[in-house]
C-alpha cells in the first residue's frame, strides 16, 4: 500500500511503561473507506495503540500522521478537529439525556454553539435535524426521545457511535464496540458500522472472530506490542503463527 492513499498511518511507534514495552515499532496504514480490525491476545497493546493514535498517550518515538500531516504532538481535541475520533461510554456520561439531546449537544459542540445551546432548541433547527438524521442512520430514530438509561445495551453502543459521528470524523476508532452486547445485537451493530459512508475509515478492536472475519476487509494482528501480521482475512485465518498465539484460543473463547 502506498502512503498516498492513507488517511491515517503510524510509523515505527514505540511506547514503554517502565520496563514493559506496550508498542514496538508499530507501523500501520488505514486507507480511505477502510474497515480494518485490530486483534490480538489480551495484553497485546491494542487499546494502548488506540490511545497513542488519539493522543491520549504520547509515544516515546515514532510518528502518527493524519492526512499526511504529522499529528504526533497534537492534543486529542486537535486530532478530533482534524477528523480523528473514537467512541466513548455514553451510558456513563448522559444517562438522563435522550439520544436526540445528547447527539444535538455533540453537534452543537462541533459547531461551537454549545455555550448557548440550551437557550432555545428552535434556534438550532439545523443542528437538531442533523442529529436526528445521524440517529436514523444508526437505526435509533424510533428511540430518539427515550432516556438513554432505558435503551437496550446494543442501542447504547450505537449511540456511542452516533456521538462520534457528530464530530464529522474521517477516521473512526472503535474499541470493542460490541463488548457486552448480545450476539444477535452485535451482528446488527457491525452491519451498521459496515454501512457507514465510504469517506469514513474505520479501525475496530473486536474479540469475536466470526464478526472480524465477516466485517473486516483487512486485519492487523498485534502480539506483545508489535504487529505480527497485517493482511486480508483469509490470509490471517490460515496463518499458523496467528493460530498458535491467538485464534486457537479466541475462536471459541
Amino acid at each position: 500500500m502506498t502512503t498516498g492513499d492513507s488517511v491515517l498511518r503510524t510509523e515505527a511507534v514505540c511506547k514503554n511503561f517502565g520496563s514493559l514495552q506496550v508498542a514496538r515499532d508499530v507501523s500501520i496504514s488505514l486507507p480511505r473507506g477502510a474497515r480494518h480490525a485490530l486483534i490480538g491476545p489480551n495484553g497485546a497493546g491494542k487499546t494502548t495503540l488506540i490511545n497513542l493514535i488519539t493522543g491520549q498517550t504520547k509515544p516515546d518515538s515514532g510518528r502518527i500522521l493524519l492526512h499526511d500531516e504529522d499529528v504526533t504532538a497534537v492534543a486529542t481535541a486537535g486530532r478530533v478537529r482534524r477528523g480523528l475520533t473514537r467512541t466513548f461510554q455514553i451510558n456513563t456520561l448522559f444517562p438522563a439525556l435522550t439520544p436526540i439531546e445528547a447527539v444535538t449537544l455533540a453537534v452543537a459542540e462541533r459547531k461551537q454553539q454549545a455555550g448557548q445551546f440550551w437557550r432555545s432548541l428552535t434556534d438550532h433547527k439545523e443542528t437538531v435535524e442533523e442529529s436526528f438524521e445521524t440517529l436514523q442512520q444508526l437505526g435509533l430514530g424510533n428511540v430518539a426521545t427515550s432516556e438513554t438509561r432505558t435503551l437496550a445495551y446494543g442501542q447504547q453502543r450505537l449511540l456511542e457511535i452516533a456521538l462520534a459521528l457528530a464530530t464529522k470524523p474521517k477516521v473512526l476508532l472503535l474499541d470493542e464496540p460490541a463488548a457486552g452486547v448480545p450476539k444477535d445485537e452485535s451482528a446488527m451493530l457491525f452491519e451498521v458500522v459496515a454501512a457507514l459512508p465510504d469517506d469514513i475509515s474505520v479501525l475496530f478492536i473486536e474479540h469475536d472472530m466470526n464478526i472480524v472475519f465477516k466485517f473486516a476487509t483487512r486485519i492487523i494482528v498485534l502480539v506483545s506490542g508489535g504487529v505480527l501480521l497485517e493482511a486480508e482475512p483469509e490470509v490471517v485465518r490460515s496463518d499458523p503463527r496467528v493460530r498458535e498465539v491467538y485464534l486457537g484460543n479466541a475462536h471459541h473463547g
